[in-house]
């Protein structure tokens, strides 16, 4: 009974004093009340239940279709009659026949749920005190209650170092647990079996399916990937009995039930695994070890990662004993910068759970899905939301978290260099803006689908992180290589603005869009177009990028200075006539005005060749755009604009944003939203725009509080990573600086920026620097 008080008084604890906890007054009575966990190979949501409680489990790999071929052998031929038409603004005809340059199948395939892990306690008897809580700070997840005398615990975790699902259930009096365990499955065809050693087995396999058109899924016409779980039952007293394809457990004074799954898939183009043996060996390994040791491996590991960085805004407040989802519900009546801090925290959470070493990236859902038909198959769209996903992981330091992002980069730039000599005809690599697990590269769903700059966002994401780490054998062994290779098919596919028209000479994409938006020609609605403004900017920085890449390694002077003639011939960026920075190469009206893309704007953030000190113009013409834009309409389109309106300077706008996120796109467990559906973008970016609000850095410059809203009087972020290498913690006292901790592990020099004074600072390594709201500093210790 001890350690059962002890764990449910420290769970309230810490919802009450710290940001670190989501708690909740009852169970979870639809998914998107469940809580996440996950070990970026392993999801589940639990969601709490008395008498029946659910896991539903997802695993990372499994996935509709097989290994597939995407790219169309005939796109290439009516590439340049596309091209020929787009430039007499005969786009609807462009349109049309670009419908047969579209990938094979033009859809692609949907991540898939794995299967249900259910408990039912007999009885009706009703519970009191009941409570559910997620800390953060451990990953650990901990639904309690009381029935009559007895008291219950059940505490749930995903470990990474085990590769398990581990739930242990406990009671303040002996005997009193006694419930019945088993699986099931919304894929069809799926098996269970039951052992009289108190194991569970789950198979199965993908199975051919037909999905409806405009379901943006595509179909598959033969069974694919195999899918195996296993589960032990570990009791402390009483029994456990094997009846068909469940557990009984009777009168048990503890339970530990350890669960983990596997998929055939291997890789890309290998589902030959064996999911049965790759299961039953994580298992058979974790049984080895006590509860306490799983336990313990679990939160050591974890909390390596998430203890790095932490976010305060202010103290606790009235709100903060709130079950979480009335604290969301209260947000737009009552100030609670706590819950933004909670946002902060749930963010770092969700990628350290969806994200590990050795598995896949993110993708929409993270890793988490419900669905057969999930919204957009939740695949990783590469327009924003794949990109979102990773902008908190560098500044952030959850640098491991990238790993799955660089494996897949490396898989497409195998898949993307076919695609690329058979739709283009060009050297180099190229990816659209999605893909899947058997990593498509093609353009798919439509028109709007042939933006052929998905490797430029990519590999210039990659660069960010080199300014981050200054890790030379990255730089070299990755980021330059998939960097050279994407700068080379855009140099190969660049052609020139015929004669007669404006920027005659000038080498331009075509065809191409602005990512899901669409303009009005000639009273039509038109997506097509050629050197939309997106496409420059990530030109512009990607040649720039490489050509500094080059020159680090010591490597490629000719090709640098290529890319420096091309380069010039890129028309300028247009500033149209409402003052605005164009979209498009013309100045066309928007089809919708307060479009949820802003991709026109990606210079100035998550890029840096726009910003109001070295080009006021195009800064001011930026903001402009963003006034004409508006508020976000979903999730993930108004994290973008907290992160634009921080860079261009404007506090205010940037925290409206935010309280738009919690006020109109959060769902009841924190789950963010895509207008209706979850998506999970929005709540991976947070954290990377709340940084940006605090800090903003570029290789050699740090703007100190840029963007710090009235609405945040005090506060700290601790252990922020910077570009250049350093690392800082920032406190405020009464919306000013109070103190600016800076700290770099082999030296860097630095222009810093705080309420209109500047000084230069140049850091020793291992010294610690220490600045006042004067910028005056003092060096503090060394390590």
């Amino acid at each position: 009974m001890a350690a059962f008080l002890l764990s449910g008084t420290i769970s309230l604890a810490r919802g009450a004093e710290t940001p670190a906890m989501l708690h909740f007054d009852r169970p979870a009575s639809k998914w998107t009340e469940a809580i996440p966990l996950g070990n970026g190979r392993i999801g589940a949501m639990v969601f709490g239940g008395v008498q029946d409680e659910r896991y539903q489990i997802n695993e990372a790999t499994l996935w509709g279709g097989g290994p597939h071929d995407y790219d169309n052998p005939e796109a290439y031929n009516h590439l340049d009659e596309v091209r020929k038409l787009i430039f007499a603004d005969k786009v609807g005809e462009a349109e049309q026949l670009a419908s047969t340059m579209m990938g094979n199948p033009k859809v692609l395939m949907p991540y898939q749920p794995f299967c249900d892990l259910r408990l039912h306690f007999a009885g009706d008897q009703q519970a009191t005190g009941y409570s559910r809580d997620l800390n953060l700070e451990n990953a650990i997840s901990n639904t309690a209650y009381k029935v009559g005398e007895s008291s219950f615990l059940r505490e749930s975790f995903v470990s990474f170092p085990d590769q398990v699902l581990v739930i242990r259930l406990t009671a303040s009096q002996p005997g009193q647990l006694t419930f019945s365990v088993g699986m099931d499955s919304p894929q069809p065809g799926f098996q269970v079996t039951s052992g009289e050693d108190g194991s569970l087995h789950l198979t199965g396999q993908i199975q051919p399916r037909q999905n409806k058109p405009f379901s943006w899924t595509g179909s598959w016409d033969q069974p694919e990937t195999r899918y195996a779980a296993a589960l032990k039952v570990l009791t402390e007293g009483g029994s456990v009995r094997s009846s068909g394809n469940h557990l009984d457990i009777s009168g048990a004074n503890s339970v530990t039930l350890l669960f983990s799954n596997a998929t055939s898939f291997k890789d890309f183009r290998d589902i030959g695994g064996d999911p049965v043996l790759l299961a039953q060996g994580y298992l058979d390994k974790a049984v080895r070890k006590p509860y306490e040791q799983l336990r313990q491996d679990h939160i050591a590991d974890y909390s390596r990662l998430f203890s790095r960085v932490h976010l305060q805004l202010g103290p606790g407040n009235s709100e903060s004993n709130l079950p979480t989802n009335q604290r969301i519900e209260q947000f737009s009546k009552h100030e609670d910068p706590s819950l933004l801090a909670l946002y902060f925290e749930f963010g770092r959470y969700l990628l350290i759970s969806c994200s590990r070493r050795g598995g896949q990236p993110a993708n929409l859902q993270g890793i988490w899905n419900d669905a057969l038909l999930p919204p957009w198959s939740s695949k990783w769209t590469t327009n924003i939301n794949l990109e979102m996903n990773y902008w908190q992981a560098d500044a952030g330091d959850l640098w491991e978290t990238e790993d799955p992002l660089w494996g897949l980069i490396a898989d497409l730039q195998q898949t993307g260099a076919e695609t690329a000599r058979v739709h283009y005809h060009s050297a180099g690599w190229v990816l659209h803006h999605n893909t899947d697990v058997w990593r498509a590269t093609t353009p798919v769903d439509g028109p709007w689908g042939i933006w052929p700059m998905g490797e430029a966002w990519l590999s210039n994401q990659m660069w960010d992180h080199y300014l981050f780490s200054n890790d030379r054998s990255f730089l070299a062994q990755q980021a330059y290589p998939a960097m050279k290779a994407a700068a080379t098919f855009i140099v190969g596919t660049l052609v020139e603005v015929p004669s007669g028209m404006a920027f005659a000479g000038d080498l331009v994409t075509n065809p191409s869009t602005s990512p899901e938006n669409a303009y009005l020609l000639n009273g039509k609605r038109e997506n097509l177009t050629y050197a939309p403004t997106m496409d420059l900017e990530l030109i512009r920085e990607l040649f720039e990028n490489t050509r500094k890449a080059a020159q680090i390694l010591g490597e490629d002077s000719a090709f640098g200075a290529q890319l420096e003639q091309v380069e010039k011939r890129l028309p300028p960026l247009q500033i149209g006539k409402r003052g605005q920075l164009q979209e498009w190469i013309k100045d066309y009206d928007e089809t919708e005005l307060e479009h949820r893309h802003v991709s026109h704007l990606y210079s100035v953030y998550p890029g840096h060749d726009i910003n109001p000190e070295t080009t006021p113009e195009l800064a001011k013409a930026a903001y402009k755009s963003l006034e004409i834009r508006g508020d976000g309409s979903t999730g993930w389109s108004q994290v973008w604009r907290v992160a634009l309106w921080a860079r261009l300077g404007n506090p205010e706008q940037a925290y409206r944003n935010l309280t738009l996120l919690i006020n109109q796109s959060t769902l009841p467990n924190m789950f963010d939203l895509c207008g209706r559906p979850f998506q999970i973008d929005g709540n991976l970016g947070g954290p990377a725009v709340m940084m940006e609000m605090l800090v903003q850095s570029t290789n050699d410059e740090i703007s100190i509080l840029p963007a710090l809203p009235k609405e945040w009087p005090d506060g700290s972020l601790t252990g922020v990573r910077l570009r250049g290498g350093a690392k800082a913690d920032i406190t405020w006292r009464q919306g000013r600086l109070t103190s600016f901790r800076l700290h770099s592990d082999h030296g860097a020099q630095y222009r810093l920026l705080y309420a209109g004074q500047q000084t230069k600072l140049k850091l020793q390594p291992g010294r610690t620097v220490v600045l006042d709201a004067s910028l005056h500093a003092r060096s503090e210790h060394t390590h």
